[in-house]
């Protein structure tokens, strides 16, 4: 086992964690198991906006066109008001993929570690003067990741989340971003993946290696699938999904 690896897991059994998790190792021979593979899409901001705009597919373009002519407009903001705004987006989106909503104060600290201090943003999606879709993008060091997405699901049919991630690559084009990551993504979702690289995207594949450092070897995860609970989170009351969230997510805090 290399060096490094076993001083991280001394560090790790001294500190009392249960397991370490090293991503997207290309160094690993084949005989140590992979935890997860998820499928990863970055996008070249190398260009110009024309260009990047020309390697789009021409769905992605056309969804981008629809909103334009619908009348919906996009705002770029790093305030607490808009980090609210999309909270309460993200939390139709969660019901909506039967998952609690991470708590406000999870989006509240990004706001007030992240956006305040100029690596992120929020892009904002309206529509007669409603806000129906949005875009959370961090960036640092000419690298900008497109971290979540939101939207209210009434509004679908006006492709404002194409609109929002559009106008969100070009603000990081403007701040001197060199690529944009669409992050991770479950090999099953083809939807998703279907999305992602309608963007002139390139695939890449990321491996997660997880080691369990009670029983000192590297564990196989689980195989991809709906978890019994999503339908439990589809029919919660929305009210009551956030209060469930708060304590799931008590660590973000």
């Amino acid at each position: 086992m290399q060096d490094w690896i076993s001083s991280v897991i001394r560090y790790g059994k001294a500190s009392g964690w249960k397991y370490i998790e090293i991503r997207n190792s290309v160094s690993f021979p084949d005989s140590i198991p992979v935890f997860s593979t998820y499928c990863g899409h970055n996008l070249d901001l190398s260009g110009t906006e024309e260009s990047i705009y020309a390697g789009f597919r021409d769905s992605t373009k056309r969804n981008i066109k629809k909103a334009v002519k619908e009348g919906v407009t996009v705002t770029c903001f790093t305030t607490e008001e808009s980090t609210r705004e999309f909270f309460r987006l993200n939390c139709l989106t969660r019901k909506e993929h039967g998952l609690p909503p991470q708590p406000f104060i999870f989006f509240k600290k990004l706001y007030e570690h992240v956006f305040s201090r100029g690596f992120g943003f929020i892009a904002l999606a309206s529509y007669k003067g409603r806000n129906i879709a949005g875009v959370v993008c961090l960036h640092y060091g000419g690298k900008a990741i497109y971290k979540y997405g939101a939207s209210d699901r009434e509004y679908q049919h006006l492709r404002a989340n194409n609109l929002a991630v559009w106008e969100a690559i070009r603000l990081c084009i403007r701040h001197g971003c060199k690529s944009f990551s669409f992050g991770r993504t479950e090999p099953g979702n083809h939807g998703l993946m279907q999305f992602k690289s309608g963007w002139g995207t390139k695939e890449e594949t990321i491996r997660y290696y997880r080691y369990d450092l009670k029983t000192d070897a590297f564990v196989r995860g689980q195989p991809y699938g709906r978890a019994f609970y999503n339908k439990i989170f589809n029919n919660m009351p929305a009210s009551l999904s956030r209060v469930v969230g708060e304590i799931l997510y008590r660590h973000a805090g």
